[in-house]
């Protein structure tokens, strides 16, 4: 299952106790934050859980799957995330891979 926007709101009001509209107002103030911060160019750091950083892709030569043609690549940002140390242990503890042996 995947996390949403609206699992997040439920999790609040839900865990916390607050108002359906008051969690949909903090969901949305916390992405709306990260939006502007990684924006500005700047990196997003969240203790125990992991950072996302804004870096530029220069162009480069690529070539299409479906074609085999040769094609080039615009310049662009992409915005990895880096998992913490804390977070990995934990999903790294409590999960096994289908398909991968113990």
């Amino acid at each position: 299952m995947t996390l949403t926007k609206v699992h997040l709101i439920n999790s609040v009001h839900n865990h916390l106790g607050m108002p359906k509209h008051k969690s949909i107002q903090l969901v949305g103030s916390i992405l709306e934050i990260i939006k502007t911060t990684l924006e500005n160019g700047e990196d997003v750091l969240i203790s125990g859980f992991g950072k996302l950083c804004v870096k530029e892709k220069k162009e480069r030569r690529s070539r299409n799957p479906a074609t085999g043609d040769d094609m080039i690549l615009d310049r662009r940002w992409v915005v990895p995330f880096k998992c913490s140390p804390v977070l990995k242990e934990k999903v790294n503890g409590k999960r096994s891979t289908p398909g991968m042996k113990d």
